[in-house]
């Protein structure tokens, strides 16, 4: 319910109220947007959560950024082959993708503040454990569960160009100092600072009413799909991982057991999807061409993009034998231009048809990844790697912005928060099968006998060109026009209330 009240300085304030009465002003979502929210006691306070906000999303970027420049030297460390290596950056894509839609869940059962500090805790606790002198195991599995739970929660976009590049700069200058142990107990005492932060910022959602804990919200939850998607996404990606180092290649009998297995596992979760009364993910989501057009053209582009990013960070590592800090420097031009190309598709969101950012994206793509792919032996950086580099973030930043601008405002509001957390996971495993399929091409140029150094860098690079190719076909079958009109369109009748900017619907449901 809607009504119109004086605030303190006499101007009129729309407030909300929910099924129970309560009204949404008491909690400072619905005031006068020139003063303060009233869950917050300060200025510095409200900047503080902002702050802490950013770093919580930031979190998977801040570890890929700072592992992508030193995952030669732990491989070395901790005697790891290739496909271990690998492992290092794509079970962190594994895990957050397919419990994202279930931590969203458990989030409403016991409530998001408590959810958020759990899992900035929990994350510095990860990072302590794989700091430590213990097993390599540790590696494929202690950072990666923890990183999941504040994912769903908020989602300022500077967190991950920050996060990336924090990452790297940290990651580069603790091991050079030290070594790479050094880098992530960094990591941990700053996200250990940031959980105490978050502790004092994040108010209570008074909104909020949570069901607690009891079988009937347990079994809501979807464990067996979660188990499913986990378990088939994990065999599927290690089956493709470990053909290459496995005694007899892909006729090895444990490779065909772990892909047949996990290829089961994944049609098994889908089905279960489809009879489950609170599924995991909801299967009607896909009933929209546009959305099923996107997330297809958007998956076959990240998953090169992961890849790209890794097998180019690894061949400066073990080829050119740069050093963190030397990588970081090489790297930084990307996230420079990708903060650009952000500012850039904001202004143009909702001048020029998407369908055209989405083809520049596309092809921005599939250009970077081809000259990639010709880069001969000690190919020059500027000519085979920084212009690839800028590309590489026009590719995946215009993608993005498209596919999060239709999900925001051309879905039905009943489908929006779950085709984003779909948006999310998709590109989450995506890119987790893009590293795996890239580390069999890798063992399996390698495995050949080439006498090139880089020639086995350059067979992922080929297979991103492919799949970049295959999104541009897919493009003109899209239907999109303009998105972001600041002016609600009359054609969209489940278009949130112009004046509340989709926060009413939140509300409501």
């Amino acid at each position: 319910m809607k009504e119109q009240v004086s605030g303190e300085d006499g101007k009129q304030v729309t407030v909300i109220s929910t099924e129970t009465g309560t009204p949404e002003n008491d909690i400072g979502l619905f005031q006068d947007p020139n003063q303060r929210p009233r869950c917050f006691t300060s200025t510095f306070q409200e900047c503080i959560f902002v702050l802490t906000t950013t770093m919580a999303i930031g979190q998977s970027s801040f570890f890929q950024g700072a592992v992508i420049v030193i995952s030669a030297t732990i491989g070395r460390d901790l005697h790891m082959n290739q496909a271990e290596i690998t492992w290092i950056t794509a079970g962190n894509s594994l895990t957050s993708g397919a419990l994202l839609l279930a931590f969203g869940k458990v989030a409403d059962m016991f409530g998001r503040r408590s959810m958020f500090i759990t899992g900035m805790a929990g994350f510095t606790l990860a990072l302590v454990v794989a700091a430590s002198p213990t097993l390599q195991s540790t590696w494929t599995c202690s950072r990666e569960f923890w990183a999941s739970f504040p994912l769903r929660l908020f989602l300022p976009p500077a967190g991950n160009p920050l996060g990336f590049v924090g990452g790297m700069i940290v990651s580069g200058i603790a091991t050079q100092v030290a070594d790479w142990r050094a880098a992530l107990w960094v990591l941990a005492v700053i996200y250990a600072a940031f959980t105490v932060l978050t502790i004092w910022t994040v108010p209570q959602d008074l909104a909020q009413k949570t069901r607690g804990f009891s079988w009937d919200s347990v079994k809501s939850l979807d464990p067996l799909g979660m188990i499913l998607a986990m378990a088939g996404i994990a065999l599927l990606s290690s089956s493709l991982s470990i053909a290459g180092d496995a005694p007899d290649g892909w006729k090895t009998p444990y490779v065909i057991v772990l892909l047949v297995l996990g290829v089961a596992l994944i049609a098994g979760f889908l089905y279960w999807q489809s009879l489950f009364s609170t599924p995991l993910m909801p299967l009607h989501v896909w009933r929209d061409r546009n959305f099923s057009l996107l997330m297809g053209i958007l998956a076959l582009g990240f998953s090169g993009f992961v890849a790209a990013q890794f097998w180019m960070a690894l061949y400066m590592q073990e080829v050119l034998n740069l050093g963190p800090l030397e990588i970081t420097a090489r790297l930084l031009p990307m996230v420079v231009n990708g903060v650009l190309v952000n500012i850039v598709c904001a202004f143009l969101l909702h001048r020029v048809s998407n369908k055209l950012i989405m083809l520049t994206g596309t092809v921005a793509y599939a250009v970077a990844f081809l000259i990639m792919s010709f880069t001969p032996d000690q190919g020059l950086y500027w000519a085979y790697y920084f212009v690839p580099l800028l590309l590489l973030v026009v590719g995946a930043d215009c993608q993005f912005n498209v596919v999060n601008m239709y999900v925001m405002s051309s879905l039905p509001t009943s489908d929006q928060s779950l085709a984003g957390a779909i948006f999310n996971t998709v590109s989450k495993v995506a890119g987790n099968i893009g590293l795996g399929i890239t580390t069999a091409i890798y063992n399996a140029i390698r495995e050949g006998g080439s006498t090139s150094p880089i020639r086995p860098y350059l067979g992922p690079y080929w297979f991103a060109a492919a799949s970049a190719g295959i999104a541009v076909f897919l493009v003109p079958f899209l239907k999109i026009g303009t998105q972001g009109h600041s002016e609600k369109d009359p054609s969209l009748s489940n278009e949130p209330d112009e004046e509340l900017g989709g926060l009413e619907a939140q509300v409501k449901t």
